[in-house]
């Protein structure tokens, strides 16, 4: 495969895990948090069954089987829980982008722990990212502290596990990267995601009942592939394509994902809030020029 073709599939994930968080949230109005986000990993596993297929886990180090296993799934039950207990889709939509923090966090954390040398950007990239934050937690007045510690206060869940989750991806990415060996254990680690996603249904923490519907189906369905296949088209472009033009594009996700969520979540979005969302991208492309200047 060419590289040119191989960058095309892997901006293609960029494009699907755009999408997640409104597919995320389509699903759980239907199916209830934890149902609906078990359903999503079962058929997403089956899709990374098909397109990755399952990996000789024998052949796996044991430290990364056990910490990436850990973190990774701690990882997707943050996101997925973070999004399905959100009171409305604005709310899905700001919780989105708090997620989005692990781009700058696993910067600073490769600088802190991981020896990797920066420049000083990293300072007012980092500042940039959080004040992006709390002008996106502000509400319609922008950067307004009050107004984000009530936001905050309305549904402290849905912003703790999606803050928590942008800290352990960050971690993942940062210890897993050099006990990993070049295995890729994304298709059992979405498996035990789905399994411990249906336990705590069963169990009865499940936030809402499952109604199946022709539109669940229809979401559940374009959750599932754009989570699969976008794990699926990124390793391709990560293994082939230009890595520095898919990292380029990567930090504009927060942009897109909220643009393709307000649309289809029918929620508009105040001029502050992309304020906002832009500083988020710009504190991260600050970061991230600085571990360039240094490599």
């Amino acid at each position: 495969m060419n590289s040119k073709k191989a960058t095309l599939i892997g901006l293609t994930a960029l494009v699907l895990w755009s999408a997640i968080v409104a597919l995320i949230r389509g699903v759980s109005e239907h199916l209830g948090a934890t149902g609906g986000a078990a359903a999503i990993y079962t058929v997403a596993s089956v899709i990374l069954l098909l397109s990755v297929g399952f990996p000789r886990l024998s052949a796996f180090p044991r430290r990364y089987l056990f910490w990436g296993s850990v973190l990774f799934v701690a990882y997707e039950l943050c996101l997925a829980l973070s999004i399905g207990y959100a009171h409305t889709g604005r709310q899905a939509i700001e919780v989105g982008m708090v997620n989005y923090l692990w781009p700058t966090f696993t910067l600073v954390a490769a600088i802190l722990f991981g020896r990797q040398r920066a420049s000083l950007l990293v300072l007012p990239g980092f500042i940039l990212s959080m004040l992006g934050i709390c002008w996106v937690l502000g509400g319609d007045q922008g950067l307004d502290v009050w107004g984000m510690l009530d936001n905050v206060r309305d549904n402290p869940l849905s912003y703790g596990l999606a803050f928590a989750g942008a800290l352990i991806w960050a971690a993942y990415c940062t210890v897993t990267a050099r006990m990993a060996r070049g295995q890729n254990g994304v298709t059992p680690f979405f498996m035990m995601v789905a399994l411990l996603l249906w336990l705590k249904f069963l169990l009865g923490g499940h936030g809402g009942e499952l109604s199946v519907s022709v539109p669940a189906l229809v979401y559940l369905l374009l959750a599932a592939a754009a989570m699969g296949l976008g794990y699926a088209a990124w390793n391709v472009g990560i293994l082939h394509g230009n890595v520095t033009v898919l990292a380029g594009a990567s930090y504009f996700i927060p942009v897109f994902s909220s643009a393709l969520s307000a649309l289809l979540l029918h929620a508009p979005l105040p001029a502050s809030f992309w304020v906002g969302a832009a500083l988020v991208c710009a504190g991260s492309i600050l970061c991230w020029l600085a571990t360039r200047a240094k490599a």
